[in-house]
């Protein structure tokens, strides 16, 4: 049997082809592969636009810039998440304001929110966690019910008579809530594609957006394009026509595009990805029945209203403490089977701690973090090695008590 890893980058002869293809092209920056896979994105989610960057952090950052996010202003996210959901915040300057997660889930507690809206709230950050996307419907009520509190400070904001949703679905590409691609739901939808996410290109991200009343999608494209290319007018492509070398510097912004090189990649990708979907369902159907029991949960990945895209498995041993789930992670490993943790909450990091923060004021976040252990999930894993687990797990959880 093969070596069993925990989150490997699936990557065939068509993305090396791709990538090899472009080497030889001599164009490796941002250039038409990066246009053709925004505008494939774009199609995929079901949106007028995408835009590529390096990252989803990227990706968020500059949705807050574009939105005129900043000092005095409030965003709303979860506790139970990766620091990025939480950092941009404080990267524009904004206060994070972190709200828990409900009783037994994972996702933001819909009912604290509308108490963690202000006149200073400007932006909401949900966490589509493992694939598995919000509530957004549920969402849009309390927001739309909160209206009167919502103060726009820049054109863009005035736009939105309430918070504006920017859904953190770094896990999320490819899942659907009622019918809705991931990316038609939010106002904003930004998503990751690090190497160990379900599309990769090695690094990168992208960020889409729904068609609103008044918003110019050409001028939001361009905006972006302008705060992930120092402010330059002009991208290595546009220069590249006779007689248009010259450029103009429209404000001091940030470096994130995404290259070429990785776009192609991406394109592989792409052509290769409700195959990729599809194997993930199989594996995560495969665990949920050889392993859910009255003592360990595994996360649903489906449900009347939601399609996931089944990035992580996540299981709870219930009753059991951190102490408990780390020794069966060691155990695991003893077997060669990597385990990891989705997630220490936010206010149990040092960053965190040092903002206010308190994990006692979380502790449905905690309840889930106390009990939590991922399991491998991804397109490597032959059913013998899935076997392999599932057998291990039942084993080592039963012989620990």
């Amino acid at each position: 049997m093969n070596k069993i890893i925990f989150s490997p980058p699936d990557i065939s002869e068509i993305e090396i082809e791709n990538v090899v293809e472009t080497l030889k092209s001599g164009w490796l920056t941002t250039g038409p592969r990066t246009k053709l896979l925004e505008e494939k994105i774009a199609e995929y989610c079901h949106t007028s636009k995408a835009v590529c960057l390096n990252s989803a952090t990227a990706c968020m950052e500059t949705t807050l810039r574009l939105l005129g996010v900043g000092p005095g202003d409030e965003v709303i996210t979860t506790a139970y998440t990766y620091t990025a959901s939480c950092s941009v915040i404080v990267h524009v300057g904004a206060t994070p304001v972190i709200v828990d997660t409900g009783k037994d889930s994972y996702e933001i507690d819909y009912d604290a929110i509308a108490d963690a809206i202000t006149e200073k709230t400007k932006v909401i950050i949900p966490v589509d966690i493992a694939g598995m996307m919000c509530d957004y419907d549920r969402i849009i009520r309390i927001l739309e019910s909160k209206k009167a509190l919502y103060s726009p400070s820049t054109p863009i904001q005035k736009l939105f008579d309430r918070v504006i949703i920017m859904a953190d679905s770094a896990h999320g590409f490819g899942a659907s809530y009622k019918g809705k691609m991931s990316g038609e739901a939010a106002d904003f939808t930004s998503f990751s594609f690090h190497a160990v996410k379900n599309f990769t290109t090695g690094e990168g991200g992208a960020v889409v957006w729904r068609d609103r009343e008044g918003l110019d999608n050409d001028e939001v494209y361009r905006t972006y394009q302008l705060l992930s290319l120092h402010g330059q007018n002009k991208d290595a492509l546009a220069k590249t026509r006779l007689g248009a070398w010259e450029y103009d510097i429209i404000e001091p912004y940030y470096k994130c595009n995404m290259t070429d090189i990785m776009a192609a990649i991406g394109l592989g990708q792409l052509n290769r990805y409700e195959g990729l979907l599809a194997r993930r369902k199989e594996i995560v159907e495969a665990y949920t029945k050889g392993i859910s029991s009255d003592t360990v949960s595994v996360f649903r990945h489906e449900d009347d209203d939601r399609r996931s895209s089944m990035h992580l498995c996540l299981v709870r041993l219930l009753g059991k403490d951190r102490e408990f789930c780390n020794e069966v992670i060691v155990k695991m490993a003893e077997k060669e089977i990597p385990l990891n943790v989705h997630y220490k909450p936010l206010p149990l990091h040092t960053a965190y701690k040092k903002l206010g923060f308190d994990i006692k004021d979380y502790p449905n976040a905690y309840a889930m973090y106390e009990n939590e252990i991922t399991l491998p999930l991804h397109t490597k894993l032959d059913d013998e090695q899935v076997k392999y687990i599932i057998n291990n797990f039942n084993e080592v959880v039963s012989s620990l008590g």
